[in-house]
């Protein structure tokens, strides 16, 4: 490659960095602002009164990196007040008024979530600054709420991360549609979802990648294929990218010269055609990049000019972290970035290198998707600790099908004011679609799909470093000493890391389970941010909900050695609590279920147990030589959500005494309270909702437990647990146990006392993280005072 090619190469690295640091520090953001433009200003004077004539190419660059790195700290500087007055309000206040959707609506494993800004907002009497961004987390989707739309939402706002684009994180507790989408907005949102509509009659799983393939819309994509695609690493196919934008451009161009038009119009024909497609798939990072270097191309073009593939990025990186910095810390821009640079770095040498071995249509084939692979994996990790095993074949595989399935399935999405034509262009397009999801099938049912990786900075180092040497080990070997140096210290870093790669295979697979404490009667998986509770007495097995994702809770079931659930109880129907349902081994016994509608009833017949039924107050039943209780909803009929979860105690078998309440609200905790069906002190508590803000601390008194286990995902976005429930637990001596600093949690008990085992011991964690870090200690005894049952009532039991 041109050397010239690397020219704007420091100038991208200097801005991301600079972007990186003012974004997280914003009050330094004006001394790196002023630190660029001086650096620049210096270097331009120093260029012009000693700098050789030769030199001043480079005296030139320099200046042009220093005042580019500065341009995002003027950003943030210029943006920051605004955001630091909003800021005021992120600490649990309630803030009412008018948002905006600006970016697509995602579904969560708890609802729903959208980047949004406010228009017309207070947090009680203080107004929010119009314009301030902030993540809206709904556990309901209005209907009519696109991008565009206005919504009115009264919630609690909390602060975001440092360096998030969203000054705060809304979790919304009503939302009303105020205004639809109007305009372009309204357009592209309605020929989505005619897009959509339109696979409906095609058949699974093909139909669902098609609006994914064609427009980057993945909603209608299910948790299992989106996990296989994941495992594949094909989930890049459904993201709109380079690929996507330059079939765009190219018709574009193809069509404005079949019309005659000269260089001016085909470029802006291109340019037109680029604008609404990205209005059409919705700004997404990852869009965003490719649609400014193919702009700048375009612009290029107009001009006379030829620019590399290198500069052009690297150009589009600078102009990008200049309108808006936040993109420095974005995975998805991030990555976008790296494959690009990759393919077009990387890419060449490694087909030469295959070269030497495969002929060059298949090395040149191989070299696309495993340069893509090399430079991705390591910034992958830092989210899903793991490398994938087969995503370079399935790449492979997929490659003929993704520009048929996305020329077709654009075609598909714009001719929505035709439905017959829609219908066969959908039609034609789920023959591609249907390919790919089939590859993504067939790498699912594999084994050892994924390696395990040590996750976080030490996985991404260790990463980059075993990707480096395998680079070099692929690249032609150079001739020189240092050349067959490097390919040395290559071979045996690569080896190494093969044999490291073995251990953690053997440790995952054997030692874990082995060091794993054995003498549990209750364990509390850790699945992020959901429940999944397993009960455990005489052989016989309760799982109580299965958490947001079935990797999870597979994971954790294999490490607990279940192998068959008994008793299934599915508290109530939120995406983290029933979202790992594929994950629950067949059959199960008796599946009992909160209040459920058609939909519900649906995935609770899929599972395919033996019996199932509603829970409701009085029904009971034995779990081999313990007792289960179910305490809440009433009778009386009950609407589905978290105050009708189905709420169990359980107890007796060398099981602690323990009341599991779902995610009960203090409301419905109050009416639990009131109903006398709780009878004395329990030794486990189950706190509700994550420990969310929103409990009765006279349950929490009454109930007096000695262990309390909340179940929460690390860094999650709703500030779960609140110090409010961790306060009153305090109060109440009792010792708290949470998965997401302790990971996965265990409880016995033997000779009437109880042990509580945690997987995270601080002393003792390790880079593999579950190895050796166990850690046992019993929680203070209390008195367990029992009284009978008030007003006569009779249980029901069922036997497990």
């Amino acid at each position: 490659m041109d050397r010239r090619a690397w020219r704007l190469v420091p100038a991208a690295v200097l801005s991301w960095v600079v972007a990186a640091l003012a974004i997280t520090q914003p009050e330094a953001a004006p001394f790196l602002a002023l630190l660029g433009g001086g650096g620049a200003v210096a270097t331009a004077l120093t260029a012009a009164l000693i700098g050789r004539p030769g030199r001043r190419r480079s005296w030139t660059l320099v200046t042009l990196a220093l005042l580019l790195g500065a341009i995002p700290a003027v950003s943030v500087s210029v943006q920051d007040p605004p955001r630091a007055a909003a800021l005021e309000v992120g600490d649990g206040h309630q803030v009412s008024g008018g948002f905006s959707i600006v970016g697509k609506i995602e579904t969560t494993s708890l609802g729903f979530r959208a980047d949004a800004v406010a228009v017309s907002v207070s947090a009680g009497r203080e107004p929010v600054a119009a314009g301030v961004p902030v993540t809206v987390l709904m556990s309901e989707r209005p209907g009519g709420a696109e991008i565009g739309a206005l919504v009115r939402i009264d919630g609690g706002a909390f602060a975001a991360e440092p360096g998030d684009r969203a000054v705060l994180v809304v979790r919304a507790e009503r939302v009303e549609l105020m205004e639809q989408p109007a305009g372009v907005a309204a357009a592209s949102a309605w020929l989505r979802e005619r897009l959509a509509a339109s696979t409906e009659g095609l058949p699974a799983p093909g139909a669902s990648l098609i609006p994914g393939l064609a427009v980057g819309d993945t909603g209608g994509v299910d948790a299992e294929l989106e996990q296989q695609m994941r495992a594949a690493s094909l989930t890049h196919l459904t993201a709109v990218s380079g690929a996507n934008c330059a079939i765009v451009v190219g018709l574009a161009f193809l069509l404005a010269a079949r019309c005659g038009l000269g260089r001016t119009g085909r470029v802006i024909a291109g340019l037109s055609a680029l604008a609404g497609f990205v209005v059409l798939v919705t700004p997404e990072p990852s869009v965003v990049r490719a649609a400014t270097m193919s702009a700048i191309a375009m612009f290029a073009l107009l001009l006379g000019r030829r620019g590399s593939g290198l500069a052009l990025l690297a150009l589009a990186v600078c102009v990008l972290l200049a309108a808006d910095p936040w993109l420095a810390l974005s995975l998805g821009f991030a990555l976008s970035v790296a494959a690009t640079a990759a393919l077009l770095v990387l890419a060449p040498p490694l087909a030469r290198g295959l070269g030497r071995f495969l002929p060059a249509s298949l090395s040149l084939a191989l070299a696309v998707p495993l340069s893509a692979q090399l430079a991705c994996g390591p910034l992958i990790v830092l989210v899903s600790p793991g490398v994938a095993v087969y995503g370079v074949p399935a790449n492979l595989l997929a490659a003929p099908a993704a520009p048929v399935a996305t020329v077709l399935g654009l075609a598909a999405c714009l001719a929505g004011p035709v439905p017959v034509l829609q219908a066969g262009l959908s039609a034609l397009t789920w023959l591609p679609a249907a390919w790919i999801a089939g590859i993504a099938e067939v790498v699912g049912a594999l084994p050892a799909r994924t390696l395990p990786w040590a996750e976080g900075l030490p996985g991404l180092v260790g990463l980059v470093v075993v990707t480096a040497a395998g680079t070099v080990l692929l690249l032609p070997p150079g001739r020189a000493r240092v050349a067959r140096g490097g390919r040395a210290i290559a071979a045996v870093t690569t080896a190494a890391a093969a044999a490291a790669m073995a251990g953690i295979l053997v440790v995952d697979s054997f030692v874990v389970p082995l060091t794993t404490p054995q003498d549990w009667s209750i364990a509390m998986c850790d699945v992020g941010q959901g429940d999944a509770v397993v009960v455990r007495s005489a052989g016989a097995v309760m799982l109580v909900d299965t958490g947001p994702e079935p990797e999870a809770l597979a994971s954790c079931l294999a490490r607990l050695g279940i192998t068959r659930i008994d008793l299934l109880v599915l508290t109530h129907f939120d995406a983290d609590h029933v979202g790992g349902l594929d994950a629950v081994p067949a059959p199960v016994g008796l599946l009992m279920h909160g209040p459920a509608d058609e939909r519900d009833i649906a995935r609770v017949l899929a599972v395919g147990a033996r019996d199932v039924v509603a829970g409701a107050a009085g029904m009971g039943g034995v779990l081999g030589a313990a007792r289960w209780r179910v305490v809440w909803p009433s009778g009386r009929t009950v609407s589905p959500g978290n105050d009708a979860s189905v709420v169990v105690e359980v107890q007796g078998g060398e099981v602690p005494r323990t009341l599991m309440l779902g995610d009960l609200g203090a409301d419905a905790q109050r009416a639990l309270r009131a109903s006398g069906e709780l009878r004395g002190r329990y030794e486990v508590l189950k706190v509700a909702h994550h420990g969310s803000a929103d409990q009765d601390a006279g349950l929490q008194r009454q109930v007096a437990p000695s262990l309390a286990l909340i179940g929460v995902g690390a860094g999650n976005d709703y500030g779960h647990p609140r110090t409010e429930i961790l306060d009153i637990l305090s109060a109440q001596g009792a010792t708290v146990a949470r998965t997401d600093l302790d990971g996965l949690i265990l409880v016995g008990m033997s000779d009437g006392r109880t042990t509580l085992w945690r997987e995270r011991a601080e002393a003792t964690s390790t880079a593999l993280g579950r190895l050796g870090g166990w850690r046992s200690e019993s929680p203070p005894r209390r008195a367990v005072r029992s009284r009978s049952n008030r007003g006569g009532r009779r249980s029901r039991r069922r036997s497990c």
